[in-house]
């Protein structure tokens, strides 16, 4: 199981949750800032998330559920998530 960033997300990008996160699996970064710039959301690295649950209290758009929890309506987050680490 792994965590999920859906729609709130979306042109806030803010980066609570990155700094948290004790495995990194959060992306893009403000280290990175051509691509977090490009970028309209973060993204969670399902291959790499632990399901430590750090990320979802700090977001302060509730943007982060587990994969589970996932609202119907932003279902195609879970997808949208994995398929940024494909690239």
């Amino acid at each position: 199981m792994t965590y999920v960033i859906a729609e709130p997300c979306v042109d806030v990008k803010d980066t609570a949750c990155v700094d948290v996160c004790p495995v990194d699996c959060i992306h893009p970064t403000k280290n990175d800032p051509e691509v977090f710039e490009k970028e309209k959301m973060l993204y969670i690295d399902p291959e790499e998330c632990i399901d430590c649950g750090a990320c979802e209290p700090v977001c302060p758009v509730e943007a982060i559920f587990e994969e589970a929890a996932v609202p119907d309506k932003w279902e195609e987050y879970t997808q949208i998530n994995a398929d940024w680490f494909q690239k």
